[in-house]
């Protein structure tokens, strides 16, 4: 009987197991995890896809909310906590990333959102910019805690000052999730939209 108890026990125990890891999702062979926590809070992933430029891979991109979102509207006004993650595909150079997230954000955030946005967006360019190139497997997060900001992490540790603007973190997503989009196969796959890539 106790055999057959520590077997059970065993087979339920690898069963979690794999279920823990079937959960987590891949993504250009990043692995990207179904729940983080965040500022005491769990969060799950929305969506995760590959930014490509023409045909070339460029980044991978997770987003991590506290309820799931399906629209562009739904994950800006999504209570809580919220995080995008980015890992790289390639090396990139530091202030070019930088101009395009800028331009993203201009291209896509209502002009009032952007101009508050400005002291974010300075910070963001000047973080890119110092680190000169972005390498092949490096990663960023952007972490945002409403009452606090937004927080840049490059490879897991937190550089720069908070960015205290709540419009700096809307504008931010919207690169992704705008009308004019980096990538609309990346945007369909951020808000958990089953396409193919188009």
């Amino acid at each position: 009987m106790r055999a057959f108890v520590a077997a059970a026990v065993l087979a339920v125990s690898s069963l979690s197991g794999m279920s823990a890891s079937a959960q987590a999702v891949e993504v250009g062979n990043v692995k990207y995890e179904s729940a983080v926590d965040l500022a005491g809070q769990k969060l799950q992933l929305n969506g995760a896809g590959i930014r490509y430029k023409f045909v070339v891979k460029v980044y991978t991109a997770g987003l991590y909310l506290t309820t799931k979102a399906g629209t562009t509207a739904e994950v800006l006004a999504a209570p809580g906590p919220k995080r995008i993650h980015i890992s790289m595909l390639r090396d990139i150079d530091g202030n070019e990333l930088g101009k395009l997230f800028t331009k993203g954000m201009e291209d896509n955030a209502p002009r009032e959102e952007f101009v508050k946005s400005i002291n974010g967006v300075l910070k963001l360019s000047e973080i890119f910019a110092s680190r000169k190139q972005l390498n092949n497997g490096d990663n960023f997060s952007v972490d945002y805690v409403p009452g606090l900001g937004s927080t840049v992490l490059l490879n897991g540790k937190a550089i720069g000052e908070t960015i205290k603007e709540p419009e700096f973190f809307s504008a931010l997503l919207r690169i992704w999730l705008g009308d004019k989009p980096a990538d609309s196969g990346l945007k369909d796959a951020l808000l958990g939209v089953k396409k193919g890539r188009r």
